[in-house]
């Protein structure tokens, strides 16, 4: 088998397949909780031909079935919880075997919600069936899922071992990490001390398909597997977490490659639109302040009934109460406006900047910690971690 140096801060194209065989030895051969590469891309429980998650399992019967012995992960995203990236993910870590898995995810598309958190609204928690683990969807942000999943109040169990935050869909390269929701949730959990990764894949609209996700799963698992071990040893980096960018084609990646946070973005777009050449964007503005202003209402009334937490027969909602104020004004002209990204050229070449990385066929590696710039001890620190974790299992 080729090696690459340690310096170099990658891993030779081989190197997933050979973790998974070394990870199926430690566990016996037992090849129904462990899969290699291949049999995980076509496996259907990692997906298969359907695009649904199985709901032959509910959050109950998998409590009963979790093993107390075996680690936590807990996992989120910011596309939400019908991700095919979030369910590909729990299926592969469920069909291991190892872990308990807990999902705690948002109810709608949230990837471009930065940190943001829910504050002074209600927000409703409700039962999710994702086979094997115990899910929960959330009407709020990525940053909220986390946050409520390791206060202790939805979950009977203090902390997870670790906090997996994807496999979302589209690059977090360079200041992209900023805006990602998908990359607070991992930010989140560290902020409360837990160890945590962010996954993405670099989505292109004319390249990508579905079974990059089953392909970014199969490459990620040794990753896990990996953290998962050092993190009960006590040597897994705790300053950080780790960005993980895969690239568009999963499967023919180049190898694991320690890289450092960009400046890279895409340009922000702005439009004006026309509320009369446009009537249904004015109507919709319409629509969505008067629910605004009914769903206001409803949670001042909530409160006034010290109503902190309802479960209902039919959803199991869980409510967290909180006061909510809306104001409206018809007066007032209103104008609309609409942003997109649109993506440029960069010039930078250094090779170990996370989105040329990315462009060039690795999986980047990247530290990241709760200030401004990376510190060069957490630099040190991870890229210890990853080079001795790949001299360990080669």
């Amino acid at each position: 088998m080729t090696t690459s140096s340690v310096k170099n801060n990658m891993l030779p194209p081989g190197l997933v397949n050979n973790l998974q065989e070394v990870l199926r030895s430690r566990k016996g051969g037992d090849n129904s909780s462990n899969k290699n590469s291949d049999e995980l891309r076509k496996d259907d429980s990692v997906g298969g031909d359907s695009t649904e998650p199985s709901t032959s399992t509910c959050n109950e019967n998998a409590a009963d079935e979790n093993d107390s012995s075996k680690p936590i992960i807990l996992v989120t995203n910011g596309e939400g919880i019908d991700s095919l990236g979030l369910v590909y993910l729990v299926q592969a870590l469920v069909r291991l075997g190892l872990y308990n898995v807990h999902v705690c995810a948002p109810q709608l598309d949230k990837s471009v919600s930065g940190h943001s958190l829910t504050v002074r609204e209600t927000m409703t928690v409700t039962p999710a069936e994702i086979d094997g683990a115990i899910a929960y969807e959330v009407s709020g942000t990525p940053a909220d899922c986390v946050s409520l999943a390791l206060s202790g109040a939805l979950f009977s169990w203090s902390r997870p071992l670790l906090v997996i935050s994807g496999i979302n869909r589209g690059s977090s390269c360079g200041h992209h990490m900023f805006y990602s929701g998908g990359v607070a949730g991992a930010r989140e959990a560290l902020i409360c001390g837990v160890p945590s990764f962010s996954m993405s894949i670099n989505w292109k609209r004319e390249e990508s398909q579905e079974s990059d996700f089953k392909d970014a799963v199969a490459v990620c698992l040794p990753l896990i597997n990996a953290a998962i071990r050092d993190i009960e040893k006590g040597v897994f980096p705790k300053s950080c977490f780790l960005s993980i960018e895969i690239p568009t084609s999963p499967s023919t990646n180049k190898g694991f490659k320690l890289t450092k946070q960009s400046l890279w973005r895409s340009a922000p777009s702005w439009g004006a639109v026309s509320a009369n050449r446009h009537p249904s964007a004015a109507n919709f503005m319409y629509n969505q302040q008067s629910l605004g202003i009914q769903l206001a209402q409803l949670s001042r009334d909530a409160s006034a009934a010290g109503a902190a937490r309802r479960l209902t027969t039919h959803r199991k909602n869980v409510e967290i109460e909180s006061v909510g104020a809306a104001k409206s004004d018809t007066t007032k002209v209103k104008k609309f406006f609409r942003m997109e990204f649109v993506d440029k050229e960069q010039e930078d070449t250094d090779e170990d900047l996370d989105f040329r990385a990315l462009d060039n066929g690795f999986i980047a590696v990247t530290p990241l910690s709760l200030s401004p710039q990376i510190e060069p001890d957490i630099q040190t620190a991870a890229s210890n971690w990853i080079s001795g974790m790949l001299q360990e299992e080669q």
